[in-house]
């Protein structure tokens, strides 16, 4: 489902010269609170009111696709590139990274602890068939799964009742995984930041094939010619702007940064 949510307006009020516009962003990017932390500010330096669209990476594009949306701010760079090459945006802007990160039982019975890498990760469960959580929803966490599954040289369509994929976000995804004592594939912002861990433990984390990268595509006005496109391009000088560097790398949980700021300028 399709949550606008128009955070500013809320706490500030928008006044009748506030310009607004339509961002799509990813629901691992809004779990992690990163959102609350930047929107406020980002109101009170250029009184730009921006409501987010919280859906999946392919829902995201598919609101940029139709212009339904100013912009988007997704993490999967093969869906991205084909997103650009249709013509639905004229470039990527790259902003700020983290990683995913493998979440498990805390006795870990698949033994994962000790994997080689991410795909040594997955051919231990696939060999165990312990209950495993997939968002099922054609997220960039969900992308990124099947690709990590296909390295693997394993096929997630034919795997048994283990496996489930729920078609959800990121947040009602790990609560799932919770309530099945469950494997899940989580952005590590998301799981520093859920709060219903239960025996759940992060298992897996470090390999580079785990980096996630979040990019800001603006909508092609060309293509679409209502987008906001101004107001696009303010967001994004304001979001590679010293200010929200400043904002994203200082967020932290327990003292864990989750995320890092890599614009370039």
């Amino acid at each position: 489902m399709i949550r606008v949510l128009a955070l500013v307006a809320c706490l500030f009020g928008a006044t009748a010269n506030a310009e607004t516009m339509k961002l799509a962003v990813t629901t691992s990017f809004h779990n992690s609170g990163l959102s609350d932390v930047l929107l406020p500010i980002l109101f009170q330096e250029t009184g730009l009111e921006v409501q987010l669209l919280v859906v999946g990476t392919g829902q995201a594009l598919r609101l940029g696709e139709a212009g339904d949306v100013d912009a988007i701010l997704v993490h999967s760079r093969s869906a991205e590139d084909a997103f650009i090459a249709r013509g639905f945006a004229p470039y990527r802007r790259e902003i700020m990274y983290n990683d995913f990160v493998f979440v498990g039982p805390q006795n870990d019975p698949a033994g994962i602890r000790q994997a080689d890498d991410a795909i040594d990760a997955l051919q231990h469960i696939a060999l165990h068939k312990p209950n495993f959580v997939s968002r099922g929803d054609d997220s960039g966490t969900h992308k990124k799964e099947r690709a990590l599954w296909l390295a693997a040289s394993l096929d997630p369509d034919h795997f048994g009742t283990w496996y489930k994929a729920v078609g959800s976000g990121m947040g009602a995804s790990l609560n799932t995984a919770t309530g099945l004592n469950a494997y899940i594939l989580s952005d590590r912002a998301s799981w520093l930041k859920f709060g219903n861990k239960g025996s759940l433990a992060l298992l897996f984390s470090g390999d580079p094939v785990l980096f996630n990268q979040y990019a800001y595509l603006p909508i092609d006005p060309q293509r679409h010619p209502h987008v906001k496109a101004e107001a696009s391009q303010r967001l994004e000088n304001w979001l590679t702007g010293p200010t929200a560097e400043r904002l994203i790398n200082d967020y932290r949980i327990n003292g864990e940064a989750l995320f890092i700021f890599n614009a370039q300028k």
